[in-house]
């Protein structure tokens, strides 16, 4: 299966609280922090809902 990088570029201050879990869930905590993740359906629908807030890579 493919990876795909995902970098985090914006911070979740004033953000909602499902925003900020979704990005917690792909692993990210701060900003500037990448994190390599599986090519799947799931984590693009959790990509979708950060979008605004993150930064995506094919490796």
């Amino acid at each position: 299966m493919a990876k795909i990088k995902i970098t985090q570029t914006r911070s979740t201050i004033k953000r909602p609280q499902a925003q900020r879990l979704t990005l917690k869930a792909l692993g990210l905590h701060k900003i500037h922090q990448s994190v390599e993740q599986e090519d799947s359906e799931t984590i693009k629908g959790m990509i979708r809902k950060v979008a605004h807030l993150v930064k995506v890579e094919a490796l």
